[in-house]
Parts: C-alpha cells; structure tokens; sequence
C-alpha cells in the first residue's frame, strides 16, 4: 500500500500545481503562431515517446480489450476535446481566468454523479454548487463582455473533462495509469495525424502544419514534457495520498496560475473576476471537504456493520 505517505502526495500534487500551470502558459505562447493541430499532435505524441519505453522497462499493463478498450478510446477522444477546448480558451483569455472557470468542473462532476452514476448528493452540497456556479459567471462576464463567446470555453473544457473524468473512474481499477496514459498518447497521434494531413491538404487554417522556428520548437517540446509531467505528478500523488486529501490541494493551481499570467503575460483578474474566483475556491472547497466528511461517516458505518455481523469466536470446551 502507497497510501500510508501522505506529506509525498501532498508535495507531488504541489508539483502538478506549479507544471500544470506552467504547461497552460506555454501553450498560449504558442497559440497565436502554431495551429491546433499541430499543437495537440506533438503534446500527445511526446507523451506517447516518454511514457512507452516507461511502460516497457517497467513491464506495466497496457493491453486492453473489449468493454475497457473502447472507453479508452472514448477517453482519449476526451482528452484530444479537452485540451484542444483549454488551448482555444488560451488564446483569448488570461491565464488565470481560464483556468478559474474551468474550475466549475468539481461541481459538474457532482451533478454529473447523482443524475448519471445515481450518486446520493445532498442538498448542502447542491446549494454549493449553485454558488458555485454564480462565482464562475463573475468570473467569465468581465471576459465575456470584452470578447464575446470565446470567454465560454472554459466551460467547454469543464464539461469535456468532466465526461473525461467520469469515464476514467470506470476504467481506473482495470487499468494501470502509466500503462493507460501510454496507450492514450498512441490513440491521439493516430487520430490527429490524418487529420492534420487532410487539414493540410483543404487549407484548413487550425489544421495546417507551418515549420516552427528554433524557439517554437524549444516550446513545443515543453509543452509535451509539461503535460506529460503534470499527468505523471497527479497519478503517483493519488498513489500516496487519498483523493480526499489532494482534492483541496488543486485549488492552489489558481493562484499559481494568476502569478505564472502575471510574470509572464502583465495579466491579472479585474475586481469582479477576483470576487468570482475567491467564490468558486470556497464553494469547491466546501464540496470536496464535505464529501470527504460523508465519506469518513459511511466508512465507519460500513466497518461498524461489518464487526456487528461478525460471528463471535467459539467458544473451547472447558
């Protein structure tokens, strides 16, 4: 068991606090001159080069079969959505905001856990959501003022990764996490290559390929290493701390991200956006500690049944 070493997880999930950000940054450097396909092709086919000689040397699972390699699949279809979704919102929006809004992604997974998984969810947690929402507005209308639609694809990224996250819990136990990220990097590549060959030859500006420069390169392979690093981080620090304990963690990408926009991009949220964001912090934070309670509560209920129907020992004859 790796769950015993809570202060690792803890300081592994700070480092996916700091790169994933990191990873964000570079991806709106490299926005404005390097199309999205070509964008996603070379992050996902990083990931695909660093993580399959991992898988091989550390003899992992990665063969996948039937139900499992069809949700892999769909996931992976997910994952190309969801940070092609997080890329685009890059372009027109500060750091920060992007990835405050999409933030309202805790409260989906919620929503999306009582009416699809028929998860109890009760009217505390509800409530929390609702305001959350109300802080992600805040957030997006000084944005969505300015620029229009383009402000609401944070959201977009929200729900992709919410379907993306709700298909991962039901491959998560059939799966190994280095082993199936493998995998998903292969899958991506083969799906995004023809298309940005096709993209090429129609003249369709975000599937066009240009030849990058020295400095685009240097950050193109950032990206991938970044991405790839982030992913890494986030699965061994669930191998040593429970979910429970991280989740609050992640709320400390938004300050991140704030200070990595400031240094790098002169942007900082407006009053409204900052109201917003401290508003989605404490109602997410609110959800994640209150599931955590719950699931404390029915922990000890369950193991208290458990030692109520135990039968009692024999007694030996005297």
């Amino acid at each position: 068991m790796h769950n015993d070493r809570p202060v690792l997880g803890i300081l592994l999930m700070l480092g996916f606090c700091v790169v994933a950000p990191m990873g964000d940054a570079v991806a709106k450097l490299l926005g404005q001159s390097v199309p999205l396909g070509q964008l996603l092709m070379i992050r996902f086919g990083i990931q695909a080069v660093l993580l399959i000689p991992l898988v091989i040397l550390t003899r992992r699972s990665w063969r996948m079969q039937g139900r499992v390699l069809k949700l892999v699949m769909l996931r992976t279809g997910l994952h190309i959505a969801g940070i092609g979704a997080m890329f685009t919102a890059l372009k027109h929006l500060p750091l920060a905001d992007a990835v405050a809004i999409a933030f309202v992604m805790p409260f989906l997974m919620l929503l999306l856990g009582k009416y699809v998984l028929n998860e109890e969810v009760g009217s505390r947690r509800l409530i929390a959501c609702v305001v959350g929402f109300i802080g992600t507005l805040l957030v997006i209308q000084p944005s969505f003022a300015e620029i229009g639609l383009p402000a609401l694809w944070p959201l977009a990224v929200a729900v992709i990764f919410s379907l993306f996250m709700l298909v991962t819990r039901q491959i998560a136990k059939e799966t190994d996490p280095i082993g199936l990220q493998a995998v998903s990097g292969v899958m991506a590549v083969v799906v995004l290559l023809p298309a940005v060959l096709l993209g090429q030859s129609l003249g369709l500006k975000p599937l066009m390929m240009i030849t990058p420069s020295t400095h685009e390169w240097f950050l193109l392979g950032s990206i991938g290493l970044l991405g790839t690093a982030a992913h890494l981080l986030m699965t061994w620090a669930l191998r040593y701390a429970p979910a429970a304990t991280l989740a609050p963690m992640q709320y400390l990408e938004i300050p991140v991200a704030t200070g990595i926009g400031w240094l790098i991009f002169f942007d900082l949220p407006n009053t409204m956006a900052s109201t917003g964001i401290a508003i989605t912090v404490v109602a997410g934070l609110y959800v994640v500690v209150r599931e955590r309670n719950l699931s404390i509560a029915k922990k000890a209920i369950s193991d208290a049944s458990r030692r109520a129907v135990r039968p009692e020992p024999a007694q030996s004859p005297a």
